[in-house]
């Protein structure tokens, strides 16, 4: 995978001056029918009730968008959601339907999946839910901890069996997969990387645990796998993005701390520093309907191609990314996995 000129290097992308920059700087393009229409596709959006993902959700209808999948946590919240989707437009002009998915569990991404093999079509699939732990929980069923298990693992099988969905026939536009991602990334300290293996490290408890770091290693994470990911898949066939929506106020992301002292001090910097949930989520959009091809395995914001966290041009993070793709790949085995990857075989 070839990489893009930028219009700054990785390490200055990744410095906080400009990240401050881009919050209160930053401006995404607006987009309108005119730019695209999506009438007549299928898209998918997980954690679609609330925040980022509702508002995706809502970006796409306007630009025509003909059937959208609510994929939620809480179904009696994806109705609600629904509801107020189809309050502010045609009822016959779109298809809103609510399925459940819970991110923490295997099985439900997996039957998820299948219920998604029924659909006609699928053209876009933003994979938006995410967790940011104030307190280290680890999983019951897989002893992960919950943000590694739901922000990575867990994001990352469900972009596998996703893929021969997605996939293109001859001829037609490519398939679309938008991985939400995080400027957080690229300030990871991830020093989880010179353990043997990486993931396991992830089922003990920490020596300190810090709530920040973790989001940051599990958003790290994503973006070492897809980088491999990348390269396995033909952007001819489907076309899979990160995009980061930068820091946004009136999301659920931290709602482990709610009733917290912690939370109410994130969710009263979320507010200061934060931008409104429907400008993060236009970014979102950009990703999945806004690049060519030399989007394929990158990362974008506002609009544009940015660069990925700086480890992941540097040796160290090519060795990382081989690592980690082994590893995971090794992880999530009892899935058929490896048989969405053979769809796209040469």
């Amino acid at each position: 995978m070839a990489t893009p000129q930028f219009r700054l290097t990785p390490e200055k992308e990744a410095s906080r001056s400009q990240w401050l920059h881009r919050q209160f700087l930053g401006k995404t393009p607006p987009l309108t029918k005119n730019d695209v229409d999506l009438t007549g596709k299928t898209a998918i959006v997980t954690g679609s009730n609330t925040g980022l993902g509702l508002e995706t959700a809502g970006h796409l209808l306007d630009l025509g968008l003909t059937r959208l999948i609510l994929a939620v946590r809480t179904v009696s919240k994806g109705e609600r959601a629904r509801e107020g989707l189809l309050a502010k437009r045609d009822p016959a002009s779109c298809q809103i339907d609510v399925w459940n998915i819970d991110m923490s569990s295997y099985d439900s991404i997996t039957e998820f999946v299948e219920r998604a093999k029924t659909l006609d079509r699928l053209d876009i699939a933003v994979l938006n839910a995410g967790h940011f732990k104030e307190l280290e929980t680890f999983n019951s069923s897989t002893g992960y901890e919950e943000c590694i298990q739901i922000n990575y693992l867990s994001t990352m099988l469900l972009t596998i069996l996703l893929l021969p969905l997605l996939k293109a026939n001859p001829g037609a536009h490519p398939g679309r997969l938008v991985i939400v991602s995080s400027d957080m990334a690229a300030w990871a300290k991830f020093t989880e990387r010179t353990e043997r293996p990486i993931l396991a490290a992830y089922k003990k408890k920490a020596a300190k645990w810090d709530m920040g770091e973790r989001y940051a290693t599990s958003k790290l994470l994503g973006q070492l796998f897809i980088t491999k990911l990348a390269d396995q898949i033909p952007a001819s066939a489907v076309i899979v993005d990160l995009v980061n929506p930068g820091l946004c106020y009136g999301t659920d992301l931290a709602r482990d701390g709610d009733g917290r002292l912690k939370g109410l001090l994130f969710k009263a910097a979320f507010r200061t520093f934060g931008k409104a949930p429907a400008i993060g989520a236009l970014a979102i959009v950009h990703a999945a309907v806004s690049f060519d091809e030399s989007a394929h395995g990158q990362y974008t914001e506002d609009g544009e191609l940015r660069p990925l966290a700086p480890i992941i041009y540097k040796q160290e993070g090519k060795e990382l990314t081989n690592q980690v793709w082994e590893e995971t790949l090794a992880e999530l085995s009892f899935a058929p996995i490896h048989e969405s990857l053979k769809a796209f075989d040469k």
